[in-house]
């Protein structure tokens, strides 16, 4: 089996390899690519465990890294230390990845990120803290896109996690400007794992609104839903939130957390 040229190039490169492993497809599939490239003792993997980190990504990241006997590290990166993190500004993400790759750099490796170019055209300021702290983006360097990853995946033998939907941390649930606050994103996490459990492994957030809490789904699986099977979803994440606050459930539209201020 072998790489895209340009990908292997970009993974062999450095002398040595730190893989930021998040558990989704991306990182997944850069890691896996690392290990064939440059061996199972030439890469390490390292992933933030954090209150914004779901606990199925971390379970992931265990398994993946068990089944292919590749180093594993565990990190805490400290981003819940930082007031301007907990702050949820508008450039949240940046200040997350200043502490996880200012610790990962630390740990003296070039640091690796799962970036393909479809990240390039989005608002991610996580960018700005890679560029500071010299991450490399090795599916950039191959002009890789979202679709080539997963396609990569499937090569690699990833199976089922080819298809993963796209997860961001569970910080990006809570709409701008809003604290950020472990027991919340506990919270969050718990609702968005009882309705996978119902309804599959499908695209949704549980997200906290400064009116509320809202529950979004796939526009097709939220089309198809009778109206009574609607209601009994609310319910059950009424039930996992508990309080006051209103929970509505409605199609999933990508950004609604995200307020330019």
């Amino acid at each position: 089996m072998t790489l895209p040229a340009a990908l292997h190039d970009a993974l062999t490169a450095p002398a040595s390899l730190t893989v930021a492993l998040s558990g989704g497809i991306d990182s997944l599939t850069l890691s896996a690519a690392a290990a064939l490239a440059r061996g199972a003792d030439g890469v390490t993997l390292c992933h933030a465990v954090s209150p914004a980190v779901p606990a199925a990504a971390t379970a992931r990241v265990h398994d993946f890294a068990a089944a292919r006997g590749l180093t594993l590290k565990l990190v805490q990166s400290g981003e819940f230390d930082d007031p301007s993190y907990r702050a949820n500004p508008v450039n949240r993400c940046y200040f997350c990845k200043v502490n996880l790759y200012g610790t990962l750099s630390r740990m003296g490796d070039v640091v690796a990120a799962g970036t393909n170019t479809d990240d390039l055209s989005d608002y991610r300021p996580g960018l700005i803290a890679a560029d500071e702290h010299n991450v490399i983006h090795p599916f950039v360097a191959a002009d890789m896109a979202k679709s080539d990853v997963r396609a990569l995946a499937r090569v690699l033998g990833l199976g089922d996690l080819a298809d993963l939907p796209a997860a961001p941390c569970l910080a990006s649930r809570i709409q701008t400007g809003l604290r950020v606050e472990p027991e919340e994103l506990a919270t969050i996490d718990r609702v968005e794992t009882l309705l996978r459990d119902a309804l599959g492994n499908i695209t949704l957030r549980c997200r906290r609104m400064h009116g509320g809490w809202e529950i979004a789904l796939d526009r097709g699986v939220f089309d198809a839903l009778t109206p009574d099977r609607r209601a009994a979803l609310h319910d059950l994440a009424r039930g996992a939130i508990g309080g006051d606050l209103p929970v509505t459930v409605q199609a999933y539209k990508q950004g609604s957390t995200f307020v330019h201020v």
